[in-house]
């Protein structure tokens, strides 16, 4: 049986680098596998949070999903906190993991910065956690950005060296998902960042909830070069800009880059864009309006949460009991 595990922080609406590198493939993958997807509000704590911000994140990012495409009666939707068993089996996984594992994952150097001394224990065990929510559902597939592969390395080391100390066949070892032609969508003021809802400036991304106008001013004033566009994704060699605004074509049309720089190669940005524009608001529009009918919905977001934690308490809480007898918590 195949089940895909994925998660994603409540922190802030969702932007087209969510969408086009990992939400547009988890709607896809509800008819293909039993689908799992969590909003990590454990996670979210490893750094200092506003209580009710929190609380509201967690219902907005739910809407969001929802709005996107994500259906609660083809997928199994709740939030990490509600399951018991991600904090209960990442504290097993701690003991089984080592120290030198995680001193190598390079988000905690990038996300302690200059502070390492001062940075949360939460935010270094983060993977452990991490590991403990995809193999407390023994999933199989693990959606991934490029960022999070070496979290995923460790969680496959985490259950073979499981396995191996107690003698068991526990846990499968889950292989990574990259899929899309999209699944790194860049900054629109800098090629060479990532789009990130961390990012000071609005006009880096387009979020999910902006308008059709808000669209088409933030492409209009995206970073670009003087060059027209080549007819082949060789001539896009060192303009990441260009790639990225080519990329984000191809990912909304369904086309390959190939085949967008084979149709519009020679054209000049101030034809590009407003094609460009046109059709990420055609995209965006649907989703905006679904998430803005539901969003202050607290009634109907919690009753989605709720039902989806018994479904995923159902799965792993059994997985639990059979890790406390293979450690020798229990008989």
């Amino acid at each position: 049986m195949r089940r895909v595990f994925s998660g994603i922080q409540p922190t802030g609406n969702l932007h087209l680098g969510n969408y086009l590198g990992a939400i547009r493939n988890w709607v896809r993958m509800q008819d293909e596998a039993e689908c799992l997807f969590c909003v990590v509000d454990l996670h979210a704590i490893t750094v200092a949070q506003e209580p009710k911000g929190l609380r509201a994140g967690i219902r907005e990012m739910t809407a969001a999903l929802i709005a996107a495409g994500l259906d609660p009666d083809r997928c199994v939707l709740f939030n990490q906190s509600a399951v018991r068993v991600h904090a209960e089996l990442a504290w097993v996984l701690m003991c089984t993991a080592r120290m030198g594992w995680l001193n190598r994952m390079t988000q905690f150097k990038e996300k302690s910065g200059k502070d390492r001394e001062g940075a949360s224990v939460g935010l270094f065990t983060y993977p452990v956690l991490q590991a403990a929510d995809i193999l407390a559902y023994k999933a199989t597939h693990v959606p991934v950005g490029e960022d999070q592969k070496q979290h995923l390395e460790l969680a496959r080391d985490i259950a073979a060296k499981f396995n191996n100390d107690f003698g068991v066949e526990l846990f499968p070892l889950p292989e990574p998902v990259i899929e899309g032609p999209a699944t790194r969508v860049m900054s629109l003021r800098d090629g060479s960042a990532k789009m990130s809802k961390s990012d000071p400036s609005d006009a880096a991304r387009i979020n999910l909830t902006d308008s059709a106008d808000t669209i088409a001013q933030k492409i209009k004033r995206a970073k670009t070069d003087p060059e027209p566009l080549p007819s082949e994704a060789a001539g896009l060699a060192g303009r990441p800009e260009a790639a990225n605004l080519v990329g984000l074509m191809a990912a909304l049309s369904g086309q390959s880059v190939a085949q967008v720089l084979a149709e519009r190669g020679g054209q000049g940005f101030g034809t590009f864009k407003p094609a460009l524009a046109e059709l990420m608001v055609a995209t965006i529009a649907p989703i905006t309006e679904r998430f803005n009918a539901l969003r202050h919905d607290a009634t109907t977001l919690d009753a989605v949460l709720a039902a989806g934690a018994a479904k995923a308490r159902a799965i792993a809480e059994p997985v639990l009991a059979e890790v406390h007898r293979a450690v020798g918590l229990a008989e």
